[in-house]
């Protein structure tokens, strides 16, 4: 019982918080010349999306190499296509500083090739911001050590209060304060990872992480995207106070939300309802692991869950996997196979 009325306690706080940001954007977009940030796409040739990768450079790189995005070398190799990173690329893995160098990288090379690479937030990337390091791995802070990291750390923890300190690792790894500083709002990775998207739309197919509740599905993408932001940025120490009452961390914010991967086929008539707000016909999420490995399709094969487990620190079971859509088609990529989930031009 208890457990039911907190959930409905964080549904009302949600709510509460999807009617004022509606109402905020209802009155900003009446002023001339209001230019929302894009997060809609059309025409586009090949979309190649990629489910979480928690550290695992070796996996990410490797599914990239069988969906054709990338050459024997790590580089740019897929034209026009654009690639849908969707979220939690850090924690739980050694190798995630790699994958963001990486990412930043094909999104240059992508560009010059009249490609994209979008790069969505995820929830554990909203935890590094706000700095909750529970799933840090030992590698991610190694990192970001250097020859001075030792004088570094000491340094630090003299900046510091008894109590302060009384909460830090007794062991405080080397590469920690230097991995806060460059994940922090002017940090290298923390001034990037604030600007990114949560949620985008492309030839008609919604990408965010963790999914969209029926409450947050009623917000435009655009609208989505500036609440994160503006969480992660001017109301950063609102958010940190209060992290359930922010979009960003609600356990039914887009960050969050696993609904669309768990919840029975109940759900669909709602779901309908949040495709015809975002004027979409599927959505595809992560943040939820396929047990078997496998992308799967759901809720009358409207959302495509591709969180296929690919760090094996993480999910032993797990391998890496891509969602390729082209011309109406829905191909699940594998290292080893490729199965034709869907296609749009047939009646089904």
């Amino acid at each position: 019982m208890a457990t039911r009325y907190r959930f409905r306690l964080r549904r009302i706080v949600l709510g509460v918080l999807v009617a004022a940001v509606l109402a905020s954007w209802s009155a900003v977009s009446t002023v001339a010349g209001q230019k929302l940030l894009p997060c809609e796409y059309q025409g586009v040739e090949r979309v190649v999306a990629v489910g979480d990768i928690h550290g695992a450079y070796d996996r990410f790189v490797e599914i990239l190499r069988a969906a054709g995005v990338v050459d024997d070398r790590a580089r740019w190799a897929a034209g026009r296509t654009h690639l849908v990173q969707i979220g939690d690329i850090i924690d739980r893995g050694p190798d995630s500083r790699k994958v963001l160098d990486l990412l930043e990288d094909l999104g240059n090379r992508a560009r010059r090739a009249g490609g994209e690479v979008h790069m969505l937030l995820g929830n554990h990337e909203i935890m590094r911001m706000l700095g909750d390091l529970r799933y840090v791995s030992p590698g991610e802070y190694a990192a970001f050590a250097t020859e001075e990291s030792v004088e570094v750390r000491d340094r630090y923890l003299k900046t510091l209060t008894r109590d302060e300190r009384a909460e830090l690792p007794a062991d405080l790894p080397l590469g920690y304060v230097e991995m806060r500083v460059a994940f922090g709002r002017t940090g290298q990775y923390g001034r990037w990872l604030r600007r990114l998207d949560t949620v985008i739309r492309v030839n008609g197919v919604v990408f965010v992480h963790g999914g969209l509740s029926p409450e947050v599905g009623q917000m435009p993408c655009s609208v989505i995207n500036d609440t994160v932001r503006r969480e992660l940025t001017t109301d950063i120490d609102k958010t940190r106070a209060a992290p359930l009452q922010s979009l960003a961390a609600s356990p039914n914010g887009p960050l969050w939300y696993r609904g669309l991967s768990e919840e029975s086929a109940e759900l669909t008539p709602k779901l309908d309802e949040i495709l015809n707000v975002q004027g979409a016909k599927a959505i595809v999420v992560g943040h939820t692991v396929q047990r078997d490995g496998r992308i799967q399709m759901r809720l009358d094969e409207k959302v495509f869950a591709i969180d296929t487990g690919m760090q094996p620190a993480y999910v032993l079971t797990g391998r890496a996997s891509a969602l390729e859509i082209k011309d109406g088609v829905f191909t699940a990529i594998y290292t080893d196979r490729r199965d034709v989930l869907l296609d749009w031009r047939k009646p089904h």
